[in-house]
């Protein structure tokens, strides 16, 4: 899927995502890249952006994946994120890159869920950047990957 299809995706399926500026602008097999810019509405009291909003860019970087490479694989697969962590390391002002590069991870949990038929569970994680290249934000998502049984 290109990132552009992605991004028309969300405006109907991720509004709330859209409209704060959410965008997907690199995928490929091991990593994607999303982007989001600082400002008026997706604010927080600090003058910083939301940590919501840095939630939904991060955790786009890893669905955006799991919901290409779900495809795919040709095969009805359920996906659900059952945890997350985040980490805030400086204020999220101007353009935020958030980046994950664990599509390996991935790839190796719908083969095992296709395999054996057992639910798998997948830690990917995004780290974003400002302009800087400086860290603002670390997330890390366990995603749950389970074949859907036919009727």
């Amino acid at each position: 899927m290109k990132a552009a299809q992605f991004n028309r995706f969300s405006f109907f399926k991720l509004p709330s995502a859209w409209w704060c500026g959410v965008r997907l602008r690199i995928i490929t097999k091991e990593e994607a890249s999303v982007t989001v810019t600082h400002r008026w509405f997706n604010q927080n009291p600090f003058k910083s952006m939301f940590w919501a909003v840095q939630g939904m860019a991060a955790e786009l970087s890893t669905g955006a994946m799991v919901i290409d490479q779900i495809r795919d694989s040709g095969k009805s697969i359920s996906m659900l994120v059952a945890n997350n962590k985040a980490n805030f390391s400086k204020k999220a002002t101007g353009k935020i890159t958030f980046v994950c590069k664990d599509g390996h991870k991935l790839a190796d949990a719908i083969d095992k869920a296709i395999e054996t038929g057992e639910g798998q569970t997948v830690w990917m994680q995004s780290i974003g950047t400002n302009t800087e290249g400086v860290v603002v934000s670390t997330f890390d998502f366990e995603w749950t990957l389970r074949l859907r049984q036919k009727k």
